[in-house]
């Protein structure tokens, strides 16, 4: 198959950006695949797409101060992608007509997009043919009204969509009923890191993420002082850039922990600062899906995190892996890191669960239940449209494969 995503920025740091590229480096083991960035704002993208993924671009904003740089298009506002879509202000008549040039004139199978309003643009432009899937990397509940709207009107239109939770999927089919659309829950995937993983001795917690309020970090932190009333040999890192920072900084000036909790900037890659902790902590009021949970218990890291919608519950299992406390409650999260931090066989023990756990989202596994799906969306057509085109590549792969098998195993001297 050739496999076509359309991503907002694939040069920029993002979970969306890194979950794509996962994906789309397993896929491409297998099947054409590429990636269509609509922007292009660095020499280099921070994540590495894969050797077999190809990554171009629309729009170049590299060196871009205003919007009239790129031309009088760009001046004007766009009337395809949604008003409501919170990256609307980026988007203008030239990404419009951009975007639809590419969709209306592509070879792929399958087109792919990874934000609401660029699946509204695969539904409205997309040339007859291609298979359609549109991603939601956040919640249906976090969506403003205005946008639920466009969702409504507009994603009937495409075959399938796809969410990171069971969750949110159940919202969309509950509240959006979308006829004749195929509604899957597929988490994102993380890969096994390059990295030792923790042995729990350190006495550090850690978090990530961005400094944005549904994170509250500032709930950690004040979360954190009663750890340290009790065991001030531990310490927090607190990785990640954003808004929040002063105020995070003026909170830790305020409750004296300057020598026990540090805003530790921005980082990648952030594998080796996971890796030198003993426990996570996620303190999130909302989580889409909870790509950080799972990075930590990649690195052995067992996770305290808050029961908030949608990811954590989906992924964390209580008392084996990690501990759920509610949601805004600084003494639960206090109480559940302090439980951690006083029995070293218990946190080691859960690490080591946290480890064999997260495996379950590995790259090849979350990879082959979205080759599953795009090959029955290829197999039906776009919205049940006949594709010999697309048959016939399916029917290639699978004789080249089966060549390759038959060839493999005639130089090691079998038979079939």
């Amino acid at each position: 198959m050739h496999i076509s995503f359309l991503l907002h920025n694939g040069y920029a740091i993002g979970g969306t950006v890194r979950t794509t590229y996962n994906l789309a480096r397993c896929l491409a083991e297998h099947h054409d695949v590429e990636v269509v960035s609509v922007f292009r704002t660095r020499d280099r993208p921070v994540f590495d797409p894969g050797p077999g993924v190809r990554l171009r671009h629309l729009v170049d904003a590299r060196g871009v101060r205003s919007p009239d740089s790129l031309g009088a298009e760009h001046t004007r506002p766009a009337t395809v992608f949604p008003e409501a879509d919170g990256k609307y202000p980026m988007y203008s008549e030239l990404t419009d007509r951009l975007i639809g040039d590419h969709l209306g004139s592509t070879e792929a199978d399958v087109v792919i997009g990874t934000r609401p309003g660029l699946n509204v643009h695969l539904a409205r432009q997309t040339r007859r043919g291609p298979a359609r899937l549109g991603q939601e990397h956040l919640t249906l509940a976090t969506h403003s009204r205005s946008l639920k709207r466009v969702l409504r009107t507009v994603y009937p239109r495409l075959d399938a969509l796809t969410t990171v939770t069971e969750a949110d999927a159940a919202d969309y089919r509950r509240l959006l009923r979308l006829p004749g659309v195929r509604v899957e829950a597929v988490p994102n995937s993380v890969p096994a890191p390059a990295v030792v993983p923790a042995d729990g001795t350190s006495k550090w917690v850690v978090a990530a993420g961005r400094l944005a309020p549904a994170k509250r970090y500032d709930l950690l932190v004040r979360a954190f002082a009663k750890v340290v009333a009790e065991r001030p040999d531990w310490r927090l890192r607190i990785y990640g850039g954003g808004r929040e920072r002063p105020g995070l900084r003026t909170l830790i000036d305020e409750l004296g922990l300057y020598n026990h909790v540090f805003l530790m900037g921005p980082i990648h890659p952030i594998e080796p600062e996971w890796a030198k902790g003993s426990i996570a902590a996620v303190t999130s009021s909302l989580e889409s899906f909870g790509m950080t949970i799972v990075e930590a218990m990649r690195c052995g890291l067992p996770v305290v995190a808050t029961d908030c919608p949608h990811g954590p519950a989906e992924i964390v299992r209580p008392g084996v892996d990690g501990r759920l406390v509610p949601t805004g409650d600084e003494d639960a999260v206090a109480g559940a890191l302090l439980g951690l931090i006083n029995d070293d066989e218990l946190r080691r023990r859960m690490g080591r669960a946290a480890l064999a756990d997260s495996a379950r989202f590995d790259p090849s596994l979350i990879g082959a239940r979205y080759e599953s799906i795009l090959h029955d969306l290829v197999g039906k057509g776009s919205r049940g449209l006949h594709r010999t085109r697309a048959s016939l590549l399916s029917g290639a792969y699978a004789v080249k494969d089966a060549l390759a098998n038959g060839q493999a195993a005639l130089q090691g001297g079998h038979t079939a």
